[in-house]
């Protein structure tokens, strides 16, 4: 039985419909191998089966009535737990947010919902959703589970083991520095991070009732299939109760286009932040199969900015929008720190705290700096339908939890600053763009490698459309001995 627990929520969906399985059955099915398995993996820390069940009950009684809730009736779910879900906390693994516990479910939540899901759970984050590591003081620590002594990712961490253990059938994360991405990556599952607000983010914020949403974050899902994740854009994709009055969403699909017909971009490595030479290789290895496929591939294609801009860009919003994360208290004490540093003090620590407490003039630069990325990335994909590039510089490393000052990575025995990774996902999502994570197999040491596939704007479906092609040509995900 446990081929069941590793089935795509498509599959998962086709066998309730098919009357194969009941969503009772496949749900006592999901929290059987959770009370087997989550012990030492530490994936999904909050548990609602008790609700769970009445809610698999009451489908299996649609079903009865041939009535269907969506394309997700019944499939068993768990949530991120930085996302609102009535009567559980949600304290973005931050002690000072023990209490919070909404009575209101996040919209993108309702959404999957009414889509069907069965939700039972929600799954582990690093504190305030900041780290490529996902422990807190809270939950404790999400181990990987291709290798326990090694992490998960961050901050959708919990997310992205809980699938790769088999645990669930469908994740939803959020994503502000690779934190969709670098989970998929690390677990060997498949990861979506949507244009900026195409997905609602109402119900996944700190404590109380933001609207504003957050600069450069987004929510998105992450799944053992491309084909959930299409699913679970379009159930969750959509705008606001607002913008709707004006707006309907027409994405853009790749549809029965062949990859023949696509010219592809490659950025496999940067001198700034470098790749080891296997993840490197898992990215000639995808440009590979488009090129056997009959896709032109240009290992030249870059937009028309230096690395080093684009990086400087996302950092300089993304500090300033970390920092409204933070206590009053601390903000004031950090204005006060970074007054007296001095002007000449060019480290890259100091450089950070900057940010932090930018101005709004300064922010307003950076910004405007920004939009102007997004026209030069409006260009390029005028010429390229998508671009290859790596996700991180290494397979899972191993769990580091001293103080961020003190740790490093290590590329290809080279030693090299821990947040420098950011680099590829701020490439992109400072500029608001889609990209999907795939998993293209396991190393020699059973890790799983992403590659990430980089779209335009509003491109989602079509980024995710090549993710399923190139998932039917082999590029899947492959479950963990351990959980087989």
């Amino acid at each position: 039985m446990s081929e069941l627990a590793f089935l795509s929520a498509t599959q998962l969906a086709a066998k309730i419909q098919n009357k194969e399985i009941s969503a009772v059955e496949l749900l006592n099915h999901y929290l059987g191998r959770v009370d087997q398995y989550n012990g030492d993996l530490n994936a999904i820390i909050v548990d609602i089966r008790e609700e769970a069940l009445k809610d698999a009950e009451e489908a299996d009684a649609k079903m009865a009535r041939g009535e269907s809730c969506g394309p997700l009736h019944g499939v068993p779910m768990t949530v991120k737990e930085s996302y609102n879900v009535a009567g559980t906390p949600t304290t973005w693994g931050n002690p000072a947010w023990a209490d919070n516990v909404p009575n209101e479910d996040a919209e993108s939540v309702k959404k999957l919902k009414q889509a069907g899901v069965t939700l039972f759970g929600k799954t582990n984050v690093p504190l305030s959703l900041a780290d490529f590591q996902s422990y807190n003081e809270i939950y404790g620590t999400t181990n990987n589970p291709y290798d326990h002594e090694r992490i998960p990712g961050g901050s959708s961490g919990g997310s992205a083991a809980a699938l790769a253990a088999g645990l669930t059938g469908l994740e939803t994360g959020s994503d502000i520095g690779g934190s969709i991405r670098n989970p998929a990556h690390f677990c060997g599952v498949f990861g979506h991070k949507p244009t900026h607000n195409l997905l609602w983010m109402r119900g996944h914020a700190p404590p109380g009732d933001s609207r504003a949403g957050s600069d450069i974050s987004v929510i998105g899902p992450l799944a053992r299939s491309a084909f959930d994740l299409e699913t679970a854009v379009r159930v969750m994709a959509g705008p606001d109760e607002i913008t709707s009055r004006g707006f309907k969403l027409d994405l853009p699909v790749l549809g029965n286009r062949p990859l023949s017909d696509l010219k592809v971009g490659v950025w496999k490595n940067e001198a700034s932040a470098p790749v080891s030479r296997e993840v490197e290789a898992r990215v000639d290895l995808v440009a590979q199969a488009l090129r056997d496929e009959g896709a032109t591939i240009d290992e030249d294609a870059r937009p028309d900015f230096s690395a080093a801009h684009v990086e400087d860009v996302y950092r300089k919003l993304l500090h300033s929008t970390m920092a409204m994360r933070m206590s009053d208290a601390d903000y004031e004490n950090l204005l006060k720190y970074v007054k007296d540093l001095d002007p000449n003090d060019d480290r890259e620590s100091s450089k950070v705290l900057r940010a932090q407490v930018s101005s709004f003039k300064q922010w307003g630069e950076a910004n405007e700096a920004r939009h102007k990325l997004r026209w030069v990335w409006h260009e390029f994909f005028g010429k390229y339908d998508i671009l290859l590039t790596p996700m991180m510089a290494t397979p899972a490393f191993k769990h580091d939890q001293r103080p961020f000052a003190e740790r490093t990575l290590q590329v290809d025995n080279q030693e090299r600053p821990y947040f420098e990774q950011v680099f590829w996902a701020g490439l992109t999502g400072v500029s608001f763009l889609p990209s999907t994570v795939i998993p293209t197999g396991l190393n020699k040491d059973g890790l799983p490698i992403g590659v990430q596939i980089v779209g335009p704007e509003l491109g989602d479906l079509i980024t995710i459309g090549v993710a399923q092609k190139l998932e039917l040509a082999g590029f899947g995900f492959t479950p963990p001995p351990a959980y087989m």
